[in-house]
């Protein structure tokens, strides 16, 4: 029975949104899509739980697309989930949300990356532990600033109902985060980051959560439309191909959703459909002083106030 106290936490309505939410970014980018389809995979985890991944793979303006729903629960969680949490363990958890990676053919359109997601653990006789995270960020090829501009103020839209000062706390949690330290460098221009989100209490940070995940698709769709027909050459597939070997060393270095569901037994195939189907990796390569794709190092992987 759900609970009737709108502060008491309810994975019921998390898990409905989240649903619906997969179903409409499905919706969005099957749009532009004429000939090659979403294909859905449901699948049961042996610990507890399930989810639905969709793939479109090979489309003529996404290389790859993958949308994960994903709810899982368990008794018990993994020494890494404990290690900083102490509190949690001897719990029993459910971790429910919806991540995405979309990589276009196109190396004008940026790759782009959206997840949120609800987590909760309980014991008898205890209040339970819980909190929302998640975020949406941009990862650029070749940088245009009026998108990079548009991107965050729609990222700037979907905090402003929760206070003014939200948007900026968000975007600098983005920046730490999509960080690669061994590179010393961003991954792309950022966006909206947050973890372990309840001070407000279960409605509001549920409602924030909401907002974020409402706010992707006006936020990548025109981006996508703008780029998608600018022509290209070898020279910008090869660049694109390198870059998105940072993308890769993120995912598997980093990334805190890749490395709980990896030690928790989830499912490999729906963890790493984040990673692009063809990348490239060169020894010491460095663009050329002064060209397009220089510019992507100077003038966008640099953290800034877009808005």
């Amino acid at each position: 029975m759900p609970h009737t106290d709108h502060n008491t936490p309810d994975v019921i309505p998390v898990r409905d949104y989240l649903l619906d939410l997969q179903d409409r970014i499905c919706d969005a980018l099957q749009a532009l899509e004429a000939d090659t389809a979403f294909h859905e995979d449901s699948w049961v985890r042996d610990e507890g739980g399930g989810g639905r991944s969709r793939v479109l793979e090979d489309g003529a303006v996404f290389e790859k697309a993958g949308i994960n729903f994903s709810h899982v629960h368990g008794g018990k969680l993994p020494a890494s989930a404990t290690a900083h949490r102490p509190e949690l363990a001897g719990r029993s958890f459910e971790a429910l949300g919806v991540s995405l990676v979309i990589h276009p053919r196109n190396p004008y359109v940026p790759t782009s990356h959206a997840n949120v997601r609800f987590f909760i653990a309980e014991k008898a006789g205890e209040e339970p532990v819980w909190w929302f995270g998640g975020g949406f960020d941009l990862t650029p090829y070749y940088g245009f600033e009026e998108d990079a501009v548009h991107w965050h103020q729609t990222a700037r839209a979907a905090c402003e109902p929760f206070g003014d000062d939200l948007y900026a706390r968000l975007k600098r949690w983005c920046d730490d985060y999509f960080y690669l330290k061994h590179r010393d460098e961003p991954r792309g221009i950022g966006g909206l980051f947050f973890d372990d989100y309840n001070a407000p209490g279960f409605a509001d940070s549920f409602a924030l959560m909401r907002s974020i995940g409402d706010h992707y698709i006006p936020a990548y769709l025109p981006i996508v439309e703008k780029r998608k027909a600018i022509p290209y050459g070898e020279r910008e597939r090869d660049f694109q191909l390198y870059r998105r070997g940072r993308y890769v060393e993120f995912n598997l270095v980093y990334d805190r959703g890749t490395l709980f569901g990896l030690q928790t037994g989830g499912r490999t195939e729906s963890i790493l459909m984040s990673l692009p189907p063809l990348v490239k990796w060169r020894y010491d390569w460095q663009p050329e002083a002064g060209s397009a794709e220089a510019a992507l190092y100077t003038t966008f992987l640099k953290p800034r106030e877009w808005v």
